[in-house]
């Protein structure tokens, strides 16, 4: 895979804007009503500063870590992403291909294209399934029988979307996703409970990842559900709005899970920098949401490529120095 010449990721996102048609673009990098969560994320980022110490031997600067067992070369994961193929053409096929070739976790979202099963054979590497709850329980158990037979190594439900949030951005171009153009019954999202989450866990046997926590109250209900991996996070800013900023409630969740489960972070990833902090404060890794759409539009999977060896370059000299 060929990786066009790009050297930054905010050249790659303004490659991206030039290449977007107006619909598409706001609902990529648009949040929910004032967008006033989405700020905060990027801001909870920047507040936080490095104490860098001098004359420590960083001549083999090590950026690898694990993940459900498995080894990431960087702490950084596709978050599931609905509608992908608005982007590339190839959709969630491009994003597989290029977290294999670089060495990350793919977490696949159930409202992207191609199939899950497309999706799953387009790279050997190691998968998660996400799942949004958009039917009974005989269709719930179709979709894990499902991803099991397609060899996901984990599953994936997302909780923070009783209900589907006024994004005013994509509102105004009059412009709907792809995976809201044929809406299904919201009463089976917005029904889900902890109950529900102990009998999916059950059924799909695999580790389990619970994304959407923002609280330290719900990080320890889900340890006491047996939940692998915490996902903290408040969708990108897309849900609810006049939330905090992820890395601000970051703290009080690893305090409340004291390294009995994983974490993933995810809410306005876009530097290498901002994996270490998240890192050093807590966290296994973190997720990037908009960076593959950005990626995607600036150059299907090379480009995606691309900016995963940056994000690679950046932790590195975080790292070293």
């Amino acid at each position: 895979m060929t990786s066009p010449e790009f050297f930054t990721n905010e050249q790659i996102i303004q490659a991206a804007k030039r290449r977007l048609s107006q619909g598409p673009w706001d609902y990529l990098v648009g949040g929910s009503e004032s967008e006033t969560t989405m700020r905060r994320n990027r801001l909870a980022f920047d507040k936080v500063a490095f104490r860098p110490r001098i004359l420590v031997n960083v001549s083999d600067v090590n950026t690898s870590t694990t993940l459900l067992g498995h080894t990431l070369r960087i702490p950084v994961i596709m978050a599931p992403v609905g509608s992908l193929q608005v982007f590339d053409q190839e959709g969630g096929v491009g994003v597989t291909k290029a977290a294999s070739e670089f060495g990350v976790l793919h977490v696949v979202s159930s409202v992207t294209q191609p199939s899950l099963e497309e999706i799953s054979s387009a790279a050997s590497s190691p998968k998660v399934y996400q799942l949004y709850i958009h039917g009974d329980w005989d269709w719930t158990k179709e979709m894990i029988a499902r991803a099991k037979a397609a060899d996901y190594k984990g599953f994936c439900i997302t909780v923070d979307t009783a209900n589907y949030s006024r994004r005013e951005r994509p509102m105004l171009s009059r412009w709907t996703p792809v995976s809201r153009r044929n809406p299904v019954d919201p009463k089976w999202q917005a029904s889900v409970t902890w109950d529900s989450i102990d009998k999916i866990k059950a059924e799909a046997d695999l580790p389990f990842m619970l994304k959407g926590i923002a609280t330290a109250e719900d990080a320890k209900i889900a340890i006491e559900h047996g939940v692998d991996v915490i996902w903290v996070s408040n969708h990108g800013g897309r849900q609810l709005d006049h939330g905090l900023g992820t890395m601000d409630f970051l703290p009080e969740i690893v305090d409340v899970v004291s390294g009995r489960a994983e974490i993933v972070l995810d809410g306005g990833v876009q530097r290498g920098s901002d994996a270490v902090k998240a890192v050093a404060l807590g966290a296994n890794a973190v997720a990037i949401g908009k960076m593959q759409g950005w990626a995607l539009a600036a150059g299907g999977a090379p480009a995606l490529l691309r900016t995963l060896q940056i994000f690679r370059e950046e932790i590195y000299v975080a790292m070293s120095l």
